[in-house]
C-alpha cells in the first residue's frame, strides 16, 4: 500500500523542500527538459521552449473534458501552464504553448489557487504541459500542503522529460498522464524537430511505470494513482500507432490504461506538411483499436464503434 497522497510523507520528512531546491539548480543552466540548453533562465536568457525565470500560467479551473476517471464528478483541478518544449507543429493549444499566453504569478499565488481549486472539490491537481516549471510546481505543492493540500498530483505532459526530473519526482506525483506521440525517430524530427523523442520517451514511461505502476480507481471509478498513455493517432501513421502499442503491451503493461485518441485537427504549422493536413479516417481510428485489442491491451478505449 501506498501513502495517499504520497507528497505527504516527503513533507513531513523535509524531502519535499529538498526537491524543489534541487529542480530550481537544475533551472539555472537549464536542463529541465531533454532540449539541454545549458541558458541561465533566472538571467534572462532564452531557452527553447522560451520560458523565463517567473511562472506563467495560462487558466486554471475544474476540468470535465478529460479521461472520466480524472475528472470524475466533480471536475479536475487543472492549471494550464505557459510554453513547452516540445511544439508540435500540430499543436491545439498554440496560442498556449507555442505564444505562450499566460499570467506572470508568484509560486505562493499558485499554492493559493491550488488550495482553491481542493475547496472547490476538485479530485486532483492537474498540470498541464508542467516539466519547464517542475521548480515551481513542487514549490507550490509544498506550500500548499504546509496549508493542508491533500488531493492526489497529475503531471500532463508530452512525454518528452528529462529523466532526472521525473526521479526527482518519485513521491511527488500520483498520477502520469503523458502523451506518447511518435516511435519514429523521422516524424519526431520532421513535426517536433526532437529526433530523440522516441528514446526518451520510451525511458521515460518505464521510469513513470515504475514509480506508480498501472492507474488504480477508488470504488468509485476516480484515479487514485498510476500511468495513464495517451496516444494521438496521426494521418498516414497506423504503422507507427501499432508499434507505440506494442511497446505499451510489451515493455510497459498490458494492463495500462491507454486512451487511443481520435481528434487529431490540421491546426498551426501543421497545414505545412500535406500529409498530416486533414483529419484521419474512421479506417485509421479503426485499425488502431482493433490492433490494441489483438494485443490484450483492454484498458482506456472502448470497442470499435
Amino acid at each position: 500500500m501506498y501513502n495517499y497522497p504520497s507528497y505527504l510523507e516527503l513533507l513531513h520528512n523535509g524531502e519535499l523542500v529538498n526537491r524543489a531546491e534541487s529542480l530550481y539548480a537544475m533551472m539555472q543552466n537549464c536542463v529541465l527538459c531533454p532540449r539541454l540548453c545549458n541558458k541561465n533562465r533566472v538571467d534572462g536568457s532564452k531557452v527553447i521552449c522560451k520560458a523565463g525565470e517567473e511562472l506563467t500560467v495560462s487558466s486554471a479551473f475544474a476540468h470535465y473534458g478529460e479521461e472520466p476517471e480524472i475528472t470524475g464528478f466533480s471536475g479536475s483541478g487543472t492549471v494550464f501552464l505557459s510554453h513547452c518544449s516540445l511544439r508540435c507543429a500540430f499543436c491545439q493549444n498554440f496560442d498556449i504553448s507555442h505564444a505562450g499566453n499566460g499570467e506572470t504569478i508568484s509560486v505562493e499565488r499558485l499554492a493559493e489557487i491550488l488550495m482553491e481549486l481542493q475547496n472547490l472539490g476538485c479530485h486532483n491537481i492537474n498540470f498541464v504541459t508542467p516539466t519547464h516549471f517542475s521548480p515551481h510546481l513542487v514549490d507550490a505543492i509544498h506550500k500548499a500542503a504546509l496549508k493542508g493540500l491533500s488531493i492526489p498530483i497529475v503531471w500532463n505532459s508530452s512525454g518528452y522529460e528529462s529523466i532526472d526530473v521525473i526521479r526527482l519526482l518519485d513521491g511527488i506525483v500520483d498520477i502520469y498522464m503523458p502523451d506518447l506521440k511518435f516511435l519514429d525517430e523521422i516524424s519526431s524530427k520532421r513535426y517536433c524537430k526532437a529526433p530523440d523523442y522516441p528514446e526518451v520517451a520510451k525511458n521515460i514511461l518505464i521510469e513513470m511505470n515504475r514509480q506508480v505502476g498501472p492507474l488504480e480507481v477508488d470504488d468509485r471509478g476516480i484515479a487514485r494513482r498510476g500511468l495513464l498513455v495517451r496516444h494521438l493517432i496521426m494521418p498516414g501513421h497506423l504503422a507507427d500507432t501499432k508499434n507505440i502499442l506494442e511497446f505499451i503491451s510489451s515493455e510497459i503493461s498490458i494492463n495500462t490504461y491507454v486512451n487511443i485518441m481520435d481528434q487529431y485537427r490540421s491546426v498551426q504549422n501543421a497545414k505545412r506538411f500535406s500529409e498530416i493536413d486533414r483529419r484521419i479516417t474512421r479506417e485509421e481510428y479503426i485499425g488502431a483499436i482493433e490492433y490494441a485489442s489483438k494485443l490484450g491491451l483492454y484498458r482506456g478505449f472502448g470497442t470499435v464503434p
